[in-house]
């Protein structure tokens, strides 16, 4: 009866210690998982950040430029498509972050143009106005580029958590799956010319 009653409670003692992993793991990813979609709203909130910079800057350019009329409303038309373009955290598939990310190139390529043709106006790069929203632009970017980075590396801690044995049979229980990763822009590779 003795032996009986301690294979019983040994047996409770291994499912309880089997039940508690279980829970600690599924939570870690559960975690793991938070984190993700909380730095992806962080790279978002930098891109909405340049997003509402853009009016204030092509107002400032269209008073001095009104007969650069073209690349004005191609950096509004750009701003609108990428405003408009969305991810849901919860569905991080490298295809949608490949359609967000040529949206966001889209418009960091106009305004790139629109910094063409403010050269051509000495007295726009001497305005304050324009001098300020230029330098909040180039923060910007620089943020997006630090949280895109923090974004990276969350997803390659959540990623790696549901790969690793034991814990991808819960992470396969529970349908995690993996999250996508930003891609290089096209032409990444290959550096700019510079001619003089």
């Amino acid at each position: 009866m003795k032996k009986n009653t301690i294979s019983l409670a040994v047996i409770l003692a291994i499912a309880l210690i089997i039940i508690i992993w279980l829970v600690s793991a599924y939570n870690g990813l559960v975690k793991k998982d938070e984190a993700c979609s909380q730095q992806w709203s962080k790279v978002e909130s930098q891109y909405q950040r340049r997003l509402d910079l853009i009016p204030n800057l092509v107002n400032t350019v269209k008073g001095y430029a009104s007969h650069e009329k073209e690349t004005l409303l191609e950096v509004v038309q750009a701003r609108n498509v990428a405003s408009d373009s969305k991810v849901d955290p919860n569905k991080l598939t490298q295809e949608s972050l490949d359609k967000y990310q040529a949206s966001q190139t889209a418009l960091k390529s106009s305004l790139d143009r629109l910094m063409v043709v403010v050269e051509r106006y000495p007295d726009l790069k001497a305005n304050q106005n324009f001098l300020e929203l230029q330098s909040q632009l180039e923060g910007t970017e620089n943020r997006i580029a630090v949280e895109r980075q923090k974004f990276a590396d969350v997803v390659n801690a959540f990623n790696s958590k549901i790969r690793r044995f034991p814990t991808n049979i819960i992470a396969g229980m529970f349908s995690f799956e993996r999250k996508a990763y930003f891609a290089s822009e096209k032409g990444a590779e290959t550096a700019p010319k510079v001619e003089f």
